[in-house]
């Protein structure tokens, strides 16, 4: 039967922005009608989506930001806008909701889910990180902290993104909860089992939990010939690839720049995502790569790299290291989050969060052995197909009970 769908998020690009237009698109081919939502911004503005359905202007978002920065009280404003938006969703009349990135205020939370409650709307919510359970922080790893499994208060990151002035984890804790609990028909999906065990123990827990992977284009994703050896004179180097962005202490950066110099010249460590101000903290010795030109130059560097290097210390699921096994390309990462399950013991391997000691001594190992072969990697890159894993979320659209 033709469902009427309609998705909500931070942004139309990006991640999560991809992922989203990636599942709309799948429900479509089923023959589903399905809008995609998402605030008015810049970027936003960019790209051109089929059924979009912006949320607010430019004003109301930066009105929203602003009150946000001097209260701490993200996606409590926003109320005329939002008031607009639902206003087209009782004209839609949608059978499904699928919320995703909620933060980064853009729209009022009581009132999208006063109105959920109302009218009944079966729901889905695609959590991309830890922000829906906790009174403030997307991420909480590296702040040793885990105050959302009774309460939070006295939260250290509250001056991070979504940036605030002021500590009002208590009571956005407490906020989250009654807005988000009591929901008639909501399923939370995850992106990792790591993720999914979380949800279990946060406030969240009342509802079901199913976890559907991400995925990835395999299509522009495989092994890819190139001329970037030859290009950047590393024709007899083993060549480390570190692909992120936003490169900081949560991914990993001050790891390569110890790695640079620990390792031999024979290795040579390549950045793709940096920045003028990432390239002030990086050795000579690191290849920084801004930009790629597209995902096809992107999957051309993955191609040409010996091992893909992710010491990422706070990390949902990982889709650069699917990518880069899609290419190929063996993957080495820090056991934490959900990073450890894009690979198996046929493409990758894993050490303990910052034990860069065991973390070198499995560069040199793999990169001398070559125990993982370009087959096996591009075999466990499958279980990642985004038309296979985003089929699962057509299933769960098409299912009149969630089990």
């Amino acid at each position: 039967m033709k469902k009427t769908i309609v998705e909500i998020n931070s942004c139309n690009y990006g991640s999560t922005g991809n992922i989203m237009l990636q599942i709309a698109d799948k429900a479509r081919e089923k023959g589903h009608i399905v809008y995609t939502s998402y605030p008015d911004g810049r970027d936003n503005r960019k790209k051109k989506v089929e059924n979009g359905i912006v949320i607010g202007n430019r004003f109301s978002r930066n009105l929203h930001l602003y009150l946000a920065q001097f209260t701490g009280l993200n996606g409590c404003f926003s109320f005329f806008s939002t008031l607009a938006f639902l206003e087209k969703l009782k004209k839609i009349k949608p059978d499904i909701i699928h919320l995703h990135n909620l933060h980064n205020s853009y729209i009022n939370l009581p009132l999208l889910f006063n109105f959920i409650k109302k009218h009944h709307i079966k729901t889905f919510w695609t959590l991309h990180d830890c922000w829906s359970f906790t009174g403030h922080c997307p991420h909480f790893t590296l702040a040793n902290c885990n105050k959302w499994l009774s309460g939070c208060h006295h939260c250290p990151q509250y001056h991070e993104y979504p940036t605030s002035y002021i500590d009002s984890s208590k009571s956005l804790y407490r906020l989250k909860k009654r807005w988000f609990c009591s929901v008639e028909d909501l399923t939370i999906v995850t992106p990792s089992e790591w993720l999914a065990g979380l949800v279990r123990q946060s406030f969240l827990k009342e509802y079901p939990v199913r976890v559907i992977n991400n995925g990835i284009d395999l299509s522009v994703f495989q092994p890819t010939d190139s001329n970037f050896r030859e290009k950047h004179g590393l024709q007899d180097n083993f060549i480390l690839l570190g692909v992120a962005f936003g490169w900081g202490q949560r991914k990993g950066l001050d790891v390569f720049v110890e790695l640079a110099r620990r390792l031999p010249d024979k290795y040579k460590i390549v950045l793709v995502g940096t920045n003028d101000a990432v390239d002030k903290l990086l050795p000579e010795n690191i290849l920084s790569i801004h930009r790629t030109q597209n995902q096809q130059a992107l999957a051309e560097i993955y191609s040409a790299a010996d091992l893909f290097v992710n010491p990422t210390r706070e990390e949902v699921l990982g889709l650069v290291n699917i990518e880069a096994n899609a290419c190929g390309t063996p993957v080495l990462t820090f056991r934490t989050g959900g990073s450890p399950e894009c690979i198996d013991e046929t493409s990758g391997s894993v050490v303990p969060c910052d034990d860069i000691a065991a973390l070198e001594q499995e560069i040199l190992r793999i990169c001398e052995e070559m125990p993982y072969t370009q087959t096996d990697c591009v075999t466990r890159s499958r279980c990642f197909d985004m038309n296979e894993r985003y089929e699962e979320y057509i299933h769960l659209y098409e299912t009149d009970e969630n089990t």
